[in-house]
This record gives C-alpha cells, structure tokens and sequence, in this order.
C-alpha cells in the first residue's frame, strides 16, 4: 500500500478527485495518509468527511521544516493539489522525485512565481494562445520547472471566456492527474 500526502490550500476539488479515485480503485493499491494545508481551508474539511488525518500548518519561514516533520514516517509521494505555498530548496531536494504539482497550463509557457488559478488563465487568453491545458511535474527548488511527467492540451474556442477556460482545465486536470499519480507510483496506466 502506497502511502499519499496531499498539500492543499482550498477548496481541495483535486483532493477530493485523487480521494475518489483511490476509492473506486482509479488509484490502486494507495492511501492519503495526511492532508496538510497551509491555511484554513474546505480542503482540510473534505479530508476529516473521509476519515484522512487532516492537519494545518500556517505559512511561514519554518513552514518547510514544519512540514517535514509532520510527514508520516513511510510516504511514498506528496501531491501538491491546489497548493499555493512555496517549499524551501532543503524540502525539495530531500524529496526529489517524490514531489508532484499539478499546474493549470502547458508548462513551461504561464508558470512560476504569480502564476496560478485565475492569473495563467487571464494570461493565457491575453495572449491570445491557440491551446491550453493542464501539466502534472515533479517539483523542485523553481517554481514550476521541474520535469514534466504528464501534459494535455485542447484547443480555446475563439469565444473562451475566463470562466469556460477554467471548467476545460479543471476537466483536464481531473483526467491527468490520477493517471500522473499512477505513474509516479509506478502503477501500470
């Protein structure tokens, strides 16, 4: 059994997606040991709803270290879901390629520091790009820069509006994202 640790900071949509799936077996063989959030939010209620350990540790300069101890002893992977703060280098570095995020853009194009929800879809449309998507990658000291290990992109209809860009990403975001977790886990897609 694999052990997950989810990193929220909202409404935990992805969480309760990554939740769902592990439930109906999308997601086989794992479990969310812990669900952390650095600020109060529903995705910590959406974790105590499924009987998760739920735990919050406030922003801050120990925020990484804090962290880091509060990880359950065997955690295979930490899923960023949603997460808006930003993990020290030492934090990265100790977890390398056990630390997932998932970005709502064709990274590398709208990620790094401002970058998240709202502000890459207004930038996206802005830009008038062609495509959008949703990428899930490893994590590392750069925001936003660390490996790819899954992309899906579709096409902006000419008439897209914030509102319809976001619904098409969270779309493709619950699609990938298992299938990202799944892979990481070294579970056959």
């Amino acid at each position: 059994m694999k052990n997950i640790v989810v990193l929220v900071s909202g409404g935990g949509t992805n969480l309760q997606r990554i939740i769902d799936c592990i439930e109906n077996g999308e997601i086989p063989n794992a479990r969310i040991s812990l669900v952390i959030a650095d600020r109060e939010c529903f995705g910590l209620v959406r974790a105590r709803n499924h009987n998760i350990a739920a735990q919050l540790i406030p922003r801050g300069k120990s925020f990484s270290a804090e962290l880091k101890n509060a990880l359950p002893e065997h955690t295979d992977l930490i899923v960023l879901a949603g997460f808006l703060s930003i993990l020290n280098k030492e934090f990265c570095e100790s977890f390398n390629g056990k630390i997932i995020n998932i970005h709502p853009a064709l990274l590398p194009k709208y990620g790094g520091k401002g970058m998240w929800g709202h502000h890459v879809h207004e930038a996206v449309l802005a830009a008038n790009e062609k495509q959008s998507g949703a990428t899930v990658h490893y994590v590392n000291a750069e925001i936003d820069e660390g490996q790819i290990i899954l992309q899906k992109s579709f096409e902006i209809a000419p008439n897209e509006t914030l509102e319809s860009l976001a619904k098409k990403i969270h779309e493709v975001e619950f699609e990938i994202f298992p299938r990202a977790i799944n892979k990481v886990l070294g579970i056959p897609l």
